[in-house]
């Protein structure tokens, strides 16, 4: 960090459907602006703290969570629109379950460390969304960090252990206490909390806005 970067903290999950289009909107914006001051950080939220280890049936998790089959449809209706205006083909036919994303949480705390944080949440994404991947499943989650570089039997071995699990459940309920209670929320210099899937125009304008800032 140096007098010409600003953090970015990001609470996310990789089950939710807006974190994915949030940061879809957001690297478009990145993207426009390729000197843009943001250090990003990816921070652990879990949508479904009290899921089963194992994960459950997503159709009946949905229709659990909205009421029924057809309350499923509404809620997630303005998601779909949203996810082909974003440009991405997320294949909600094909998910079969939804996991527990602690490990998901745990794997990109580790990528961090490593310095590939966000591609981590990237690869979790696709594999999630696209592929229609349990990424609660050890296994799938060791291929993901083989595919961007992490060992994969490293990973393996410490998503059999305990290892960091509290941390990501502290750090979780740290983000509730302060008040964050749905994501992607994203932070702003530690001062500024952007909530939502907020379009790349935004983004644009507020990088515009801190670049004015650092150059006087």
């Amino acid at each position: 960090m140096t007098d010409k970067t600003v953090k970015l903290d990001i609470l996310s999950d990789p089950i939710c459907p807006w974190c994915y289009i949030g940061k879809t909107h957001l690297d478009k914006a990145l993207a426009a602006v390729p000197d843009h001051p943001f250090v990003i950080e990816w921070h652990p939220f879990q949508l479904n703290p009290d899921m089963p280890d194992d994960g459950m049936d997503r159709r009946e998790y949905l229709e659990t969570k909205f009421g029924g089959k057809e309350g499923a449809v509404r809620a997630y209706a303005p998601v779909v629109e949203s996810a082909e205006k974003a440009g991405l083909a997320i294949n909600f036919e094909g998910m079969q379950r939804t996991p527990n994303t602690l490990d998901a949480h745990r794997l990109i705390h580790w990528a961090g460390v490593e310095g590939k944080q966000t591609q981590a949440v990237d690869a979790l994404f696709d594999a999630y969304f696209v592929q229609t991947r349990d990424i609660g499943d050890h296994d799938v989650l060791a291929d993901i960090a083989d595919g961007i570089g992490m060992d994969a039997a490293v990973v393996r071995k410490l998503l059999n252990s305990d290892a960091d699990r509290d941390l990501m459940k502290e750090r979780d309920s740290h983000s509730r206490q302060m008040g964050v209670n749905s994501v992607p929320t994203f932070i702003v210099a530690n001062q500024h909390a952007v909530p939502g899937a907020q379009p790349p125009e935004l983004w644009q304008k507020v990088i515009a806005d801190i670049m004015s800032q650092i150059e006087t």
